[in-house]
């Protein structure tokens, strides 16, 4: 991993600025607009441009120092950004020919990790802007967990650990995915969430709808995002927590009594017509995996397919994810493995 450094603003007062909210930047993702700045949270939310000149920089304030993000560069992935809780600028780009480029700026991590507010570009003085790069004709929503983020996907170590540099969306099925088929991404999810208990204080019918993830009156406004595809990947975490009568969410949702095999399923069921009722033309597939919630002899998969068969709709498809079978969450391979999959499937079944 090469980490870009912040470099001091003296000396570029003559160079071309891009505040926030210049209509030349594309920004992928439910992203807050300020007065001052945007305001980045949910994963895999990407801010893009084009120009013609040699050096892009980026001014940027994270809230905890905990955000990563990749650097991509004419479609090149080139380093990767830890950007300070202090206002800094950051060199993307330098040294580059006088020619016309693309620079994005992808978030690797999972809203939890906090918020990034992205203030404006500055390029070399002789620089031009070019008209922002044109929105992708094929568009899909990810509803889902930390499997869903990347979570732990770049730790090789084999200790699954949850600390913000391992975490890598970019490289997640859901993104894979996406980049197939030059789809733009909308990647909704949050490690431990589930659909009707999480490992934290809301759940995924609470937060589907947020703007700000962290704000219950935050509302997205859905008419600026309108998925051909929409992949729910969620009951992992459920899967385990319903287990736990000692934990605080346990409690705080169900008391001191597990919910019913009838129970799930119907919260299953409120969920995807939700979503359904959301975004009316969209073909919906229900997936789950490539964790526990899969493996050989769990009911999950069964709850899906009973909730899904009692709506009876045609547009919506059930595909579950083979067990990994290994510790932790899945890394780069099988996050691959994860895509291919996924791919095959959408081949056969789905019309864009």
């Amino acid at each position: 991993m090469v980490l870009l450094i912040a470099i001091s603003t003296v000396g570029y007062a003559q160079n071309i600025i891009m505040k926030f909210n210049d209509p030349h930047i594309r920004y992928t993702g439910r992203v807050v607009m300020h007065d001052e700045a945007s305001e980045l949270s949910w994963p895999s939310t990407s801010i893009k441009i084009n120009f013609k000149g040699t050096s892009a920089r980026i001014t940027l304030q994270d809230e905890h120092g905990d955000n990563y993000y990749n650097v991509i560069v004419d479609d090149k992935l080139v380093q990767v950004l830890h950007p300070d809780s202090v206002k800094k600028e950051y060199l993307l780009a330098g040294g580059l020919t006088d020619d016309n480029h693309t620079v994005e700026l992808f978030k690797r991590t999972e809203w939890m990790k906090g918020k990034t507010l992205f203030y404006q570009f500055a390029l070399n003085r002789e620089a031009r802007v070019l008209p922002g790069p044109a929105a992708k004709k094929r568009k899909i929503e990810f509803f889902g967990n930390s499997i869903t983020c990347g979570v732990a996907i770049e730790d090789s170590s084999g200790k699954d650990r949850a600390d913000s540099k391992y975490a890598n969306s970019y490289l997640s099925y859901a993104a894979l995915t996406a980049r197939h088929y030059d789809a733009e991404l909308y990647n909704t999810s949050q490690g431990g969430t589930g659909l009707m208990v999480s490992t934290f204080i809301a759940i995924m019918p609470e937060m589907y709808n947020r703007l700000d993830p962290t704000d219950a009156e935050s509302v997205w406004d859905f008419k600026k995002f309108t998925p051909d595809v929409v992949v729910i990947n969620l009951f992992q975490n459920d899967s385990w927590l319903i287990k736990s009568p000692d934990h605080p969410q346990f409690k705080y949702r169900f008391g001191i009594k597990p919910p019913t095999d009838d129970q799930i399923i119907k919260a299953y069921r409120i969920f995807v017509k939700t979503i359904r009722n959301t975004y009316p033309k969209a073909q919906i597939i229900c997936a789950l995996g490539n964790m526990d919630a899969v493996k050989p002899g769990s009911p999950w998969p069964g709850y899906i397919e009973k909730a899904v068969a009692q709506i009876g709709d045609k547009m919506i498809f059930t595909h579950f994810f083979a067990y990994k079978n290994t510790p932790g969450h899945p890394n780069i391979k099988e996050q691959q493995a994860m895509a291919d999959d996924l791919i095959a499937f959408i081949d056969q079944n789905v019309k864009w």
